[in-house]
């Protein structure tokens, strides 16, 4: 056997392996062809290996590129753990119960006089939840508060809906502070800092509400629903903690798809000047069990879920443009799928399995805001057994 090196250095061959390849080596410049170069590589290699080139590896590529977000959230409970559970409070109501025996039951006392009580909300499209919540609200609440922005949270540009329609809501307007901030439109900017820019100004708009030392500040999303005796209850029973979460019932769509009773993210603030600031995360270890309902994407036109699915904190669950056409939206709407595409968001392996694949259907629609059933043909899109929503 003999050897040439090619003049541009680097490339060997030889007669023999010239011979078994059939490949063809110059002895001039002692360089093989591509052909033959790849020929020699893979001339050892067996049937199941191509398979697993050509076939396996691309397959696990496009399902990790399809999937990959799957992937991850299953194997959450590997890589992060729960938080910390909440101290739970028993939540005590009858209407016939007076105010002294239900602030006794939860270790409260009762007030002379009850608090005043501020609801602050950023809005945003929410038109028929906000009226919802509003009417169920309206007995015990001193000022609403809403500021809304020409911007959404991923920094595209909206209309003022709120203020087109504010004639609409005519019966809050003698308690009604309303603000409208114009958007930054940052390229790029992480949507939570948006979300975190008009929470500061929602601070300034409560200022100006008038809201002072010991109010009930109320601090939810307009979806994230407090029932009507929770917010009686706090306003006229004292020593309640500072800070206090609210335990939801979680729905999704409408008030057929009952997903848990987990939601946590709204709270009620007894009002501290130069201290307390609006947000929307966990602020304490208390919270009061079944104090309403929280209704995500309970919308009533199609478009308004594909506007919110772009505009919101989450805009990255929208991995692939078919998410959100309008045909795929509704049929996940009445099926009680994920619009998204994605696992439980769950810390545990048996609560990931346990809630995989579509939400049940619930028949319930008992201890609901009374004003949603008052008007239930009006809002019927809400109400179980009605999940064709309108496409404009």
């Amino acid at each position: 056997m003999w050897w040439m090196m090619g003049e541009a250095g680097g490339h060997y061959c030889s007669k023999k392996t010239d011979s078994i390849c059939g490949g063809v080596c110059s002895q001039e410049t002692g360089r093989f062809f591509s052909f033959s170069r790849l020929c020699c590589a893979l001339r050892g290699v067996d049937m199941k290996t191509y398979i697993f080139l050509l076939v396996i590896v691309p397959t696990c590529v496009l399902a990790g590129y399809i999937h990959g977000q799957k992937i991850s959230y299953f194997l959450r409970p590997l890589w992060e753990s729960p938080p910390k559970p909440f101290h739970d409070i028993p939540h005590y109501h009858h209407e016939n119960a007076t105010m002294e025996t239900l602030c006794k039951l939860h270790g409260w006392g009762v007030r002379d006089y009850p608090r005043r009580v501020y609801d602050a909300v950023l809005f945003s499209n929410e038109l028929d939840i906000l009226a919802v919540r509003w009417r169920e609200l309206y007995p015990y609440i001193t000022q609403f508060v809403l500021l809304e922005s020409n911007s959404t949270f991923t920094g595209l540009p909206k209309p003022l809906v709120f203020a087109a329609h504010r004639d609409e809501f005519e019966f809050v307007e003698p308690r009604l502070t309303y603000g409208s901030l114009g958007g930054r439109f940052v390229k790029g900017q992480n949507p939570f800092y948006e979300e975190a820019y008009q929470r500061v100004a929602l601070d300034q708009l409560l200022r100006i509400a008038g809201i002072t030392d010991d109010d009930l500040l109320l601090m939810s999303d307009v979806d994230e629903i407090p029932s009507r005796h929770t917010i009686n209850l706090l306003r006229w029973c004292d020593e309640v903690p500072k800070i206090l979460h609210l335990r939801l019932k979680n729905y999704l769509y409408s008030f057929e798809f009952l997903v848990d009773n987990k939601s946590w993210r709204a709270s009620v603030h007894r009002y501290e000047t130069g201290k307390t600031r609006y947000a929307h995360y966990r602020q304490s270890d208390e919270i009061l069990a079944d104090a309403g309902w929280h209704c995500s994407f309970c919308f009533r036109r199609i478009s308004e879920f594909i506007f919110k699915m772009k505009a919101y904190s989450h805009n990255d669950r929208v991995r692939f443009s078919h998410f959100l056409n309008p045909k795929r939206v509704q049929r996940v709407i009445c099926k009680g799928a994920d619009l998204f595409d994605m696992l439980p968001e769950e810390y545990t392996f048996k609560d990931i399995i346990g809630k995989m694949g579509p939400i049940p259907h619930s028949f319930s629609a008992v201890h609901l805001p009374s004003y949603l059933l008052e008007n239930a043909e009006k809002y019927r899109f809400l109400l179980p057994g009605n999940c064709i929503r309108e496409s404009e």
